[in-house]
């Protein structure tokens, strides 16, 4: 099913301020929020959506991404976030709880709007993964090893002493304009409600042990240098019996290739050919993201001359078609000649034919350039 546009989900344009999309948010929030409309499906996925298309457009730097490639930035089977229905009711609240204000009871740890317990998020752990050009080419699914905090078995939970499982402290205070009453997260436990009862050998105060585990991400192709994408769920565990855990963040390195250079979608490719090959017309086999192809250089090719491949770049993000592979040819002057070759370049130095006469269909150096980034 197409994904709708995040924009149109909050009703904002691109240029609406971080205010304008917070404000936009917050009123479709209200409107759809489960306590207004209980029981009703299509609100909760609209309450979703919205809290979805916020969690982009509210941040700079996932904003910027979604500008540029879409939806296809954030795309992914391992879970990746942004626009894909991937959050759930606990991460929408421990999230974005603030922006509703008091507008169902300052309440936000769950559905109801009493102000009760509140469900932790673990931090997320963020990697780095590296990537070749031909992986990112063809998309890959990369397996990697993540160190987790994770709890412990046999860790057991107790009602807080304080807050009595509420997660919230009242405080009644007299002013000069009465009796104040006010509401904060209690200091014992964190605002989860709950302490640690009993925890085994080897846990942290917290409950918490670290162990490994693999994790399998699915990069689309098309990713660049410094993209992250995100694996729900994949970060450290958070304290408490009722906590959601962080997110895996990924950060792609691209790997330089040898003979390949990328700009976007489009690579370059120098390729060098000698006098006799570039004179008599020569076949060449060169490297592509895809593998070896050959390709025919006609004879009296000139050293400059830009040969471009369809498709034989790296695929857009926002499955737009692939771009195009550049091979800018290089006409080798030799260094060193002998005797034999030093006479027969002094005889052809008066030749007509090797007399240089540019046509107006040899392109200047700077039309070259103009073609090639248009």
């Amino acid at each position: 099913m197409k994904k709708r546009d995040l924009y149109e989900v909050l009703g904002v344009d691109k240029n609406a301020t971080p205010e304008q999309i917070k404000k936009a948010y917050r009123k479709k929030a209200i409107e759809f929020h489960p306590d207004k409309n209980p029981g009703d499906k299509v609100a909760e996925d609209k309450f979703k959506e919205a809290a979805e298309a916020y969690e982009v457009l509210g941040d700079a730097d996932k904003k910027a991404r979604y500008d540029q490639y879409g939806h296809a930035a954030f795309d992914g089977a391992g879970g990746f976030g942004g626009g894909g229905h991937h959050m759930n009711m606990d991460d929408i609240f421990s999230q974005f709880g603030d922006i509703f204000g008091g507008a169902f009871g300052g309440g936000f740890g769950g559905f109801g709007g009493g102000g009760g317990q509140r469900r932790m998020k673990g931090s997320n752990l963020r990697i780095k993964v590296k990537l070749t050009l031909e992986e990112i080419a063809h998309g890959v699914e990369k397996k990697v090893k993540v160190k987790r905090k994770v709890q412990a078995q046999g860790v057991t939970y107790r009602t807080c002493p304080t807050c009595h499982g509420s997660g919230q402290v009242t405080r009644v205070t007299n002013t000069i304009l009465g009796r104040m009453q006010t509401s904060s997260p209690c200091t014992s436990c964190g605002g989860t409600g709950q302490m640690i009862d009993s925890k085994p050998a080897g846990a942290d105060a917290h409950g918490m042990i670290l162990e490994d585990e693999t994790v399998s991400i699915k990069i689309p192709a098309g990713v660049v240098d410094g993209m992250q994408l995100k694996v729900s769920s994949k970060g450290n565990d958070a304290p408490g019996a009722n906590g959601i855990p962080g997110d895996l963040i990924v950060v792609i390195e691209e790997v330089e290739h040898e003979t390949l250079k990328r700009e976007g979608e489009n690579l370059h490719y120098d390729l060098y050919i000698s006098f006799a090959e570039a004179a008599l017309g020569t076949s060449k086999e060169i490297e592509t993201v895809g593998g070896k192809v050959r390709i025919k250089l006609e004879e009296g090719i000139q050293s400059g001359k830009i040969l471009r491949l369809k498709g034989k770049g790296i695929p857009s993000l926002n499955s737009y078609g692939s771009g195009d592979l550049l091979v800018h040819v290089n006409v080798w002057t030799p260094k060193t000649l002998n005797k034999e070759q030093k006479q027969f370049f002094e005889k052809m130095m008066e030749d007509p034919n090797f007399v240089p006469k540019p046509e107006k269909s040899d392109k200047s150096f700077f039309e070259k350039v103009k073609d090639m980034f248009s």
